[in-house]
Parts: structure tokens; C-alpha cells; sequence
């Protein structure tokens, strides 16, 4: 080899070993870096406990949704999974109680959000009534007395006819505008009409609500107004 290009070819090597010397490290600490950002999923002692299930229950809930269970209720709750499956009378009361007690809290929870909710609605628009959407909370529901669904539709005396009978039994129901397209000042419009009271609007008592599709998914036919109701879990016609 030249002798002149000697000192060039080991200064070039150096070189190159000094960068990847330097590229490693940053490498490194990226990987580094990344893997303690990964979010770490939950247990299943966290979320059995989560149910007030033990480890092995929760197994078995997995097991019970890997097979036709899971089938035919893809998105069954543990406690329902594990009680519809009960292998004994004391286990299926075992689910039951745990689902009681579990609902109860829910709905305390839910209820305590919703007079939150109320509370704020009145204090920012005290004059405008509110219209339940996508963000709204649900109104608070019994399971023994389901609210009724009311679907009405504009120029419509037979649909203003039946909000009021319904106001004056003092039922709580929610109603839907049929073809409101997502307007919600056209909904107000309809219930000032329909001397709807705002004060029971906003106890949601009575609910406003756009139809979204909804009386189409249905295929119930015959003109409105229509009164539904859920009845085990189905929308049955009670007019």
C-alpha cells in the first residue's frame, strides 16, 4: 500500500468506529425509553377483583365466553356470564347478589353525575331547554318501571295530543322527534307547541330527544305518534 495514504485510510477508520460507538448508545436508550412507555395491561387479579370475582371465577367467566356463550353474548358482563352458567343454585345467588350490590353503586354514581349535570345545565342556560345527544347522560331508569318512548313528528296534532296525555298522567317518558335532522332549536320549537313543561325537561322527567334513525330501526309501521316501551330487554308498541 501507498505509504501516503497510510495515515488517510486509518484516520477514515477511526473514524467510522468512533461514529458507530456513538450510534449505539442512542439506539439504545430509544429502545430503552420505549419499553418503559408501554402502557401495561391489567391483570386478571385486578380486574376479577375489579367484579369482586376471584382469579379462578375470572377464568372461568374466559372460559365460558370462548365457547357458545360467547357466541351468542359476545359482550356479556362477568356476573351475567358467570350466573346464566351457574353450575349450582348457590353460586347463581352468589352473581346475583354481587351484580345487585355492584348495579346499586352504579347507579348511585350515575345518579349523583346526573344532578350534577342538571345542576350545571340551569346554572349556564337557565332559559333553554335541554336536549339530550351523544354527550348527554342517560336519564336515571328503573328496571321495574322502564320509561316510555314517544315518537312524534312535526304538524302533527295527534303526536301533541298524546305528549300532553302523558304530561297530565305524570309518567316519566322521553320523546323523539321524527325527522328533527339533528336540529335541536326545531325540537324546542316542537315541545314550546306542545306546552311541554320546561320545569319536568329539566328534572328530565320528560326528555327531548333527535330520532337519530332510531323509529326506522324499529320497522314499526303505521303513522305517528308511536308509544314503545322495553319490555325484557325488546321495544314492544304499547299503542
Amino acid at each position: 500500500m501507498n505509504r501516503t495514504l497510510l495515515p488517510t485510510v486509518v484516520c477514515l477508520a477511526s473514524l467510522l468506529a468512533m461514529g458507530a460507538a456513538v450510534g449505539n448508545p442512542v439506539t439504545t436508550q430509544s429502545r430503552t425509553q420505549d419499553t418503559q412507555s408501554a402502557p401495561l395491561g391489567r391483570s386478571d387479579s385486578e380486574q376479577a377483583a375489579s367484579w369482586g370475582l376471584t382469579e379462578q371465577e375470572w377464568t372461568r367467566f374466559e372460559q365460558i365466553q370462548a365457547g357458545p356463550r360467547g357466541f351468542w353474548s359476545p359482550n356479556l358482563d362477568p356476573l351475567t356470564a358467570l350466573g346464566v352458567e351457574a353450575q349450582t343454585d348457590q353460586e347463581r345467588q352468589r352473581y346475583a347478589e354481587l351484580q345487585v350490590a355492584l348495579e346499586a353503586k352504579r347507579a348511585e354514581r350515575e345518579l349523583a353525575y346526573q344532578n350534577a349535570y342538571t345542576a350545571a345545565w340551569a346554572k349556564l342556560f337557565p332559559g333553554l331547554l335541554p336536549i339530550q345527544g351523544m354527550a348527554s347522560p342517560p336519564p336515571a331508569s328503573s328496571s321495574v318501571m322502564p320509561r316510555q318512548a314517544l315518537f312524534v313528528e312535526d304538524h302533527c296534532p295527534e303526536c301533541t295530543a298524546e305528549a300532553q296525555r302523558l304530561q297530565s298522567s305524570d309518567t316519566a317518558f322521553d320523546i323523539y322527534l321524527v325527522g328533527s335532522q339533528g336540529q335541536d332549536e326545531r325540537i324546542r320549537s316542537w315541545a314550546r307547541q306542545a306546552d311541554i313543561d320546561p320545569a319536568r325537561v329539566q328534572r328530565q322527567q320528560i326528555t327531548l330527544n333527535h330520532d337519530r334513525g332510531r323509529w326506522f330501526n324499529l320497522g314499526a309501521p303505521g303513522p305517528l305518534p308511536a308509544t314503545f316501551q322495553q319490555v325484557n330487554g325488546q321495544w314492544q308498541r304499547l299503542d
